[in-house]
């Protein structure tokens, strides 16, 4: 990615697809070249969320939205220490701000952090074009980046693909960090970082979990040397079909029974533990307003999801695995999509949503219970 910071508002700028198409705007925030997987994310709020996740490296987000950057940037609403998206896309971006927790304009932001962006698109024209064409490569240029478009098709043609991209390690924290209990200190939980949102930790936090947030690169002598009452394991970019080390360990504490819980990549990742495959989407779910069924208790919850990848594993049977039976517990309802997984020989569960979403839904929060419940059978078993 190159940037420049002056100009930005004035400046024409376009987005150009691998297959050719062409969409022309103006810059929105850094001004220069950047390229990525161009995805849409449905979300009618929470972009400074969706920014600030991990799980978007390497991606640049269509905000489906029409309007976006009303409430401006706040200090509080960050989900990791930068904005992760490649790019940045969007139709009619706010001209002032206007949210008592404000403190800068989105576009300040952007262009602060050498985000390049592209406003003033047919973002609905772009949004079909990737649903029936399926994500792909994109570039978006502006500036003394621009050239004759079959130059920028041709860069855009020799980036990689995100199917086989394994990223979680460059999002991933470096050293391992705690974050305490709120209140009385009831478990411990030793969280694997593959991309994790700031709020996943603090969501256990409230639940009276200390949370050891480990790198990606742990080892299982890691992981026990916390002493756990459960593992967690959290989203991330990239193809889980890469993230054999993960799978490594999350074996290792299945081996050994251990109460886990995944979210996102972390489901993909018990999907690949458990010997069921993993595929890339058309064009994946993104965004705030994904219908998803728990078939546990038969109960359809608005979520929000961020995903490219999906498990492949038969959703109408149990399954014998080398842990035992496991059975595919939530499925998204507009495509019957594998949104979650359990065991039920042991205690194990994951859901490729987001139960976390800071700027909501929060019908999936009760999962964060559904793991000290487990945790707390799992310890009671073990006094008995």
């Amino acid at each position: 990615m190159t940037t420049s910071t002056r100009g930005a508002a004035r400046t024409p700028a376009v987005l150009v697809l691998e297959d050719g198409r062409t969409f022309r705007g103006r810059a929105y925030g850094a001004v220069g070249e950047t390229f990525g997987e161009a995805v849409f994310s449905t979300g009618m709020t929470g972009y400074q969320e969706t920014l600030t996740d991990p799980s978007y490296d390497r991606q640049i987000v269509v905000a489906t939205a029409p309007q976006i950057g009303n409430t401006g940037w706040n200090d509080e609403d960050d989900e990791s220490g930068r904005i992760w998206v490649s790019g940045y896309v969007v139709r009619d971006p706010a001209r002032v701000p206007s949210n008592w927790r404000s403190r800068r304009s989105l576009d300040e932001e952007l262009t602060t952090q050498g985000v390049v962006g592209i406003s003033g698109i047919d973002t609905r024209a772009l949004t079909r074009h990737l649903r029936e064409r399926g994500s792909m490569r994109a570039g978006i240029f502006s500036g003394e980046a621009l050239a004759p478009d079959a130059e920028l098709v041709r860069r855009v043609q020799a980036q990689p693909h995100m199917k086989g991209a394994s990223l979680y390690e460059e999002v991933a924290t470096k050293e391992a960090y705690v974050v305490p209990a709120v209140g009385e200190k009831k478990f411990t939980v030793a969280a694997i970082d593959l991309g994790i949102k700031g709020m996943t930790p603090q969501r256990m936090a409230e639940r009276g979990i200390e949370v050891h947030v480990l790198p990606a690169t742990a080892t299982a002598e890691d992981v026990y040397a916390v002493r756990p009452d459960g593992v967690f394991f959290s989203n991330g970019p990239g193809d889980p079909a890469t993230a054999d080390g993960p799978v490594a360990l999350m074996t290792a504490v299945l081996e050994r029974k251990t109460p886990l819980f995944g979210i996102c990549f972390g489901n993909q990742i018990l999907g690949r533990a458990l010997g069921f495959g993993t595929y890339k989407l058309k064009y994946g779910h993104r965004g705030i307003n994904q219908p998803v069924q728990d078939r546990t208790t038969g109960k359809v919850e608005v979520t929000a999801h961020n995903h490219g990848f999906a498990v492949d594993a038969p959703l109408d049977e149990v399954s014998e695995t080398k842990f035992g039976r496991a059975e595919v517990s939530h499925v998204c309802l507009n495509d019957d999509v594998v949104e979650g997984l359990q065991l039920l020989d042991q205690p194990a569960f994951s859901v490729q949503y987001h139960p976390e979403a800071a700027a909501g839904p929060h019908d999936a929060a009760y999962l964060f219970d559904r793991f000290t419940s487990l945790m707390s059978t799992v310890r009671e078993g073990q006094r008995a």
